[in-house]
C-alpha cells in the first residue's frame, strides 16, 4: 500500500505502517504536552503505541485463525483508526468467516483480562474511561482501550468484525451478495451517523465516518464480483487492444507509449508474443529518475505477473491478482501468447455496464431483450 513504512515481517506477514499514524503520533505529543509537559507528552506517544501494539496482536488474533482454514495475509497496515489485514482469499464458508472475525476481538478480552489481573482487580470503571486522561493509570487506561476495541469491532455493520458476524450469520439463511449488502447498508447508515455525531462534539468521528463508509462500500462491490465471478470467462473482461513493449525498448519510449495512450499497464513481450513482464506507470517513472530516459525497459519491469487461460473463469483470476497483489493478469492462449489483459479497471467496467444493462431491462428500454454480458 503506499504511502506506508515496512516494519518488518513476522511469522510470514509484512507489518506497515500508514504516514498518517506518525501524524496521529505529533498530534498526541502536542496535546498531552499541554497538559503535562514533556513528560506527559512522551508518556502519550508510548500510551498510543501500546495501543497499536494491541491492535497488531487483534490482527494477528485474525491471522491465526485464517491460516487454520488454509488462508494466508501477507500483509497488515495500520492506520490511525486501527489496522488492515489483506487476505490472499476470502473464507468460503460462513462458518470460517465466523471463527476468523471473532479470532480479534477475542485477543483483545484476553488482554484487557490480564492487566485487570495485574492490577489485581483494582482497576475501576473511572480508571479505565479516562483514555484520554495521562493523569490516569497507564495500564487501566490500556484496559480500557481494549475493551472500547472489543464494543466496537463487535458493532454489527461493516467493516467492523462485527459485520463479518452479521454476514456470517446471514450468509447461512441467504446469498453471500445479498447478506454483505445488508451489512454494508448498515456499515454505510453507521457511517453517517458518526460524521453527524462528529460535527458537534469531535471531528476525529467524521473521519472514521468516512473510513467506514469507504470500507462498507468496498465490501459490497467485492461480493458484487464474486457472486458473477463464477459464471463469467476471463475473455469476457480481458482488454484486447492495448500497447505492448519489446524488451529492447528504452524507457523514453515507454514513457512516449505512457503519454500516447490511457494504459498504466504496459506488457514487455518477446518476438513470439510471450510474456516477459509488466512495466507500470509508476515503475517507469521510479526508473526514470534513478537510471534516466535511456535505460532499458527491461531495468523497470516486474517478473511476477501471473499468466491464466483466456477459457478460465473470473473468480481464478480474481483468486491469482490478490493473492500475487498485482495491478493485472496477462492472459494468454493454449500457445502461451499474450492475448489479453484484466486489470482492476475492466473488473469495474464489467459491473457497470451490467448494472447498466440490468437497469434497462428492468424498466423495459430493452423489451424482448435478456440481460446478457459481452466482451469489453
Amino acid at each position: 500500500m503506499g504511502w506506508s513504512l515496512n516494519l518488518g515481517t513476522i511469522a510470514g506477514t509484512t507489518v506497515r505502517v500508514h504516514f498518517t499514524f506518525l501524524l496521529l503520533l505529533v498530534w498526541i505529543w502536542l496535546t498531552h504536552y499541554q497538559i503535562g509537559g514533556t513528560p506527559a507528552a512522551w508518556q502519550g506517544v508510548a500510551f498510543i503505541i501500546a495501543v497499536f501494539a494491541c491492535v497488531v496482536l487483534h490482527e494477528f488474533g485474525h491471522i491465526a485463525a485464517a491460516r487454520y482454514f488454509g488462508i494466508n495475509t501477507p500483509d497488515i497496515t495500520l492506520f490511525p483508526i486501527g489496522g488492515v489485514a489483506r487476505l490472499e482469499r476470502m473464507p468460503e464458508e460462513p462458518g470460517q468467516e465466523f471463527v476468523i472475525a471473532v479470532a480479534g476481538p477475542l485477543v483483545n478480552v484476553a488482554i484487557a483480562a490480564l492487566i485487570f489481573v495485574l492490577l489485581g482487580g483494582s482497576a475501576g470503571v473511572e480508571q479505565m474511561a479516562g483514555i484520554e486522561d495521562p493523569r490516569m493509570s497507564f495500564l487501566a487506561r490500556l484496559a480500557g482501550v481494549n475493551v472500547f476495541l472489543v464494543i466496537f469491532n463487535m458493532i454489527p455493520a461493516f467493516p467492523m468484525d462485527g459485520g463479518r458476524i452479521l454476514r456470517a450469520a446471514l450468509a447461512a439463511r441467504l446469498s453471500w451478495s445479498r447478506a454483505t449488502q445488508i451489512a454494508a447498508t448498515i456499515g454505510q447508515g453507521l457511517a453517517f451517523v458518526f460524521g453527524f455525531v462528529g460535527l458537534f462534539y469531535n471531528p476525529l468521528l467524521i473521519f472514521i465516518g468516512i473510513f467506514v463508509y469507504l470500507a462498507a462500500a468496498a465490501e459490497a462491490q467485492n461480493a458484487q464480483i464474486r457472486e458473477v465471478a463464477t459464471s463469467v470467462l476471463v475473455a469476457d473482461v480481458m482488454i484486447t487492444e492495448f500497447a505492448r513493449l519489446e524488451r529492447s525498448a528504452t524507457l523514453d519510449q515507454a514513457i512516449e507509449m505512457l503519454l500516447a495512450t490511457t494504459q498504466h499497464e504496459f506488457p514487455v513481450v518477446d518476438s513470439a508474443g510471450h510474456l516477459e513482464g509488466l512495466v507500470t506507470r509508476n515503475d517507469m517513472i521510479r526508473t526514470l529518475k534513478e537510471k534516466g530516459p535511456a535505460a532499458p525497459v527491461a531495468s523497470a519491469m516486474r517478473h511476477d505477473i501471473p499468466k491464466i487461460h483466456y477459457r478460465k473463469s473470473l473468480e481464478e483470476s480474481l483468486r491469482l491478482m490478490q493473492q500475487a497483489d498485482v495491478p493485472a493478469v496477462a492472459v494468454v492462449d493454449s500457445s502461451d501468447r499474450l492475448v489479453g489483459l484484466m486489470t482492476h479497471e475492466t473488473i469495474g467496467e464489467m459491473l457497470m455496464i451490467r448494472s447498466a444493462v440490468s437497469d434497462a431491462f428492468r424498466f423495459g428500454r430493452l423489451r424482448g431483450a435478456k440481460p446478457r454480458f459481452t466482451r469489453i
